[in-house]
């Protein structure tokens, strides 16, 4: 073995069923077969059997964390047994959902309470106007409605906002309801053109400044306002500082999809095998791909740069979607050489 993670995050699509049709969606397919509760609870299996050998190398339990998603995945009616099932395995990982906050009734945010989420997440796509335009009419209120139920019922909530050229000024509008609705975060990463989504990638220039429109918003956060406006993802350190981010998909990042095949990030489809038909365990060391993608170390147009190893080219999927290689350096860094 030339790698065993000292943490991992499994993305697990449950299901591509949703009740909505975003138009920057990256599904291209709502129908495709989903798997049954007793395959859910195979894969399950299988991810702490990898686990447990990431462990055993460590000699100590690895930090792990499942985030769970669809489609919309309160579509399934055995989602929330699934989660009790995640809430019983507590001592072996911590687990988060993503949706799109449609369900969520006071009935079932009192429900979450009791299961205790490391989050819930749901999306804010800036103005009520342009959100709206985005996921469909009347969507931003009955999202701040969901919003306003989490947190009243003391559940660690966040906002995502999938920035592209027709939204991303308004992320500093998105930022202040974030604060004014006491979310703990407030977080952006750039479209991805996959499925549905239409060709409004952002610029360098673009790119550069949405940064520093986040950068003022976080600054603005004043000492007693607990939502965090967070830049940690790629290219983002270049104007907010820290450490810089890198790409971890197909080493302690692994994405399952609702029929079970298994990507290294959904926002990165390349399949590595299915899991119904492989185990989890031999793809993660054996995989052609997601061995290509540990062993990558800097991406083409990256090398005479001062953060080649750190950053090690920013969004692989995003120069994916565009190039068709995700070993080319991300088309929005305003660093790259050709």
């Amino acid at each position: 073995m030339n790698t065993t993670p000292a943490s991992m995050l499994l993305q697990w699509h449950i299901t591509e069923r949703c009740n909505l049709r975003c138009s920057h969606c990256y599904q291209d397919n709502y129908q495709r077969n989903e798997l049954s509760f007793t395959a859910l609870i195979d894969i399950l299996e299988q991810f702490k059997q990898l686990l447990k050998v990431c462990s055993k190398y460590h000699g100590k339990q690895i930090k792990a964390h499942i985030t769970i998603t669809g489609g919309e995945p309160f579509i399934r009616n055995d989602f929330l047994d699934l989660l009790e099932i995640f809430a019983a395995n507590s001592q072996l990982f911590s687990f988060a959902i993503l949706t799109n906050g449609a369900f969520i009734d006071d009935s079932k945010a009192k429900l979450l309470h009791t299961l205790n989420p490391a989050f819930v997440q749901v999306s804010i796509e800036g103005t009520e106007a342009t959100h709206d335009s985005i996921r469909g009419k009347g969507n931003f209120t009955q999202t701040v409605t969901a919003i306003k139920r989490l947190r009243d019922n003391d559940i660690r909530t966040m906002i995502s906002f999938t920035a592209h050229r027709k939204n991303f000024r308004e992320f500093k509008e998105v930022a202040k309801l974030g604060q004014k609705l006491r979310v703990n975060k407030v977080w952006s990463d750039r479209l991805i053109p996959w499925g549905n989504a239409k060709e409004q990638v952002m610029s360098q220039a673009e790119t550069k400044e949405f940064f520093e429109i986040m950068s003022q918003a976080k600054n603005r956060i004043t000492w007693f306002n607990n939502t965090e406006i967070a830049m940690h993802r790629a290219l983002q350190f270049l104007v907010a500082g820290g450490k810089p981010y890198k790409c971890t998909a197909g080493n302690t990042l692994l994405t399952v999809q609702a029929n079970g095949d298994l990507y290294p990030c959904r926002r990165l489809p390349i399949k590595a095998g299915n899991l119904t038909e492989s185990n989890l365990l031999e793809l993660y060391y054996n995989s052609e791909v997601l061995h290509n993608l540990r062993q990558h170390k800097v991406s083409d147009g990256c090398k005479k740069c001062l953060f080649a190893k750190a950053c090690r080219g920013g969004l692989r999927c995003l120069s994916y979607a565009i190039t068709g290689d995700p070993f080319k350096a991300d088309p929005g860094c305003w660093l790259k050489s050709e």
